[in-house]
């Protein structure tokens, strides 16, 4: 395939394989396995040396690798492994590099289920894990163990409050101490931010997200070089089950083919929502990356060229009247997804983010009062006459 191709270009025909029936749309092959012609044949495709073939749906299929190839070329990675949902694709993109003994710097802003993989299943098995504030480059230069961090990780937009962490900093820090970049891109988005591009190794999506755009089913992968995602990912994701299903390949695949068009028509109606909110007398703060107002405007112009399509308020009157706003709203959904093709509220202190401990919701902004909002490709003037209605009823 051509690797001079525009974005849009690439969303829609990168990674095509066609049977021997010449169908325009990409084929499901709903297959747990393969045919083979000989007992060599066979053989040769368990040696891997029988060419790009496959062997068994847990190990690849070809509607899989139609997405795995496309999502690459998007990305700008040479290779990456589809996984059954985002937090597989977490999981298996950090405990697939780390052993005992190692060591790891996080952001403290992470989802909580992040938390978890980092805080309880890490830890358990003897990897060290320190978390710094991850706007703080200092913190970074400061928690770095040369020859003994093995890997970075964080959120390039964190979820839900929105803080931006500095990939090409970063990334300069981690590799000054011989570690991987394991960046979580889904609040950016690959349409937005080339994370490879800034410095990161690996980057991870939740493909539930924006990726599907329709709330049709769970996924994710990782992305980086082919020596990393063949020779440490794909034994782990293989032998312990976590990938993608052929069926949601195929959905992922009809996804990107409208994923720019979405973001950029989502983030345009983020940034109407958000400045007809600032200044809302009801509302303790409007945090959007796309206003000037927020802190790091700058870094987020530089590194996305854009506020994203993600959106957080804090609503005056904390828990009670958050969910009074959210629970008068008639266009936008309450659910705990994101980057859906309808706008979606969420209150991260009750749901998402329900399991942290109250200081620590505290510490990172997550107040009772805090809502998140997806923007979906819904009018912006409906959404902001939406969300009117809701703050006049909390």
């Amino acid at each position: 395939m051509s690797k001079d191709w525009k974005t849009r270009t690439t969303l829609v025909h990168e990674g095509s394989r066609r049977s021997q029936y010449g169908e325009m749309a990409e084929a499901i092959f709903l297959t747990q396995g393969f045919v083979y012609p000989t007992a060599e044949s066979a053989e040769a495709r368990f040696l891997k040396t029988e060419g790009d073939e496959f062997i068994y749906a847990r190990y690849g299929n070809p509607t899989t690798r139609m997405f795995e190839e496309r999502i690459a070329a998007l990305e700008g990675t040479e290779d990456a492994f589809a996984t059954a949902s985002g937090m597989a694709a977490v999981n298996g993109a950090l405990t697939s590099m780390l052993r005992a003994g190692d060591h790891v710097v996080s952001a403290r802003a992470l989802f909580g289920s992040c938390l978890y993989i980092l805080e309880e299943i890490l830890t358990r098995y003897g990897v060290q894990v320190t978390f710094v504030e991850g706007a703080d480059l200092d913190q970074w230069r400061a928690a770095m163990r040369p020859g003994v961090t093995k890997a970075v990780f964080f959120e390039s937009m964190s979820n839900p409050t929105l803080e931006l962490v500095d990939i090409k900093s970063v990334s300069e820090i981690a590799h000054a101490a011989g570690a991987l970049v394991v960046v979580d891109n889904v609040f950016s988005t690959p349409i937005f931010s080339r994370a490879v591009d800034l410095g990161a190794d690996v980057i991870v999506y939740s493909t539930t997200k924006h990726i599907d755009g329709q709330g049709r089913a769970l996924g994710g992968v990782i992305c980086g070089t082919t020596e990393f995602i063949r020779k440490t990912v794909e034994p782990y994701m293989k032998h312990t089950g976590g990938s993608m299903s052929p069926f949601t390949s195929w959905i992922m695949l009809n996804g990107m083919a409208t994923l720019d068009l979405r973001c950029r028509a989502m983030a345009d109606s983020a940034l109407k929502v958000a400045q007809a909110l600032e200044g809302d007398a009801r509302l303790g703060r409007v945090i959007y990356p796309g206003l000037t107002s927020h802190p790091q405007h700058d870094l987020a112009m530089a590194q996305m060229g854009s506020g994203g399509t993600m959106i957080a308020f804090e609503v005056k009157g904390g828990k009670e009247a958050a969910f009074r706003a959210i629970n008068a709203l008639e266009i936008i959904k309450i659910s705990n997804n994101l980057g859906d093709a309808k706008s979606i509220a969420t209150h991260p202190a009750t749901t998402t983010h329900q399991r942290l401990p109250e200081a620590q919701k505290a510490a990172l902004g997550i107040t009772p009062g805090l809502i998140r909002l997806s923007v979906g490709l819904e009018d912006a003037d409906d959404l902001i006459a939406d969300l009117r209605r809701g703050l006049d009823l909390a």
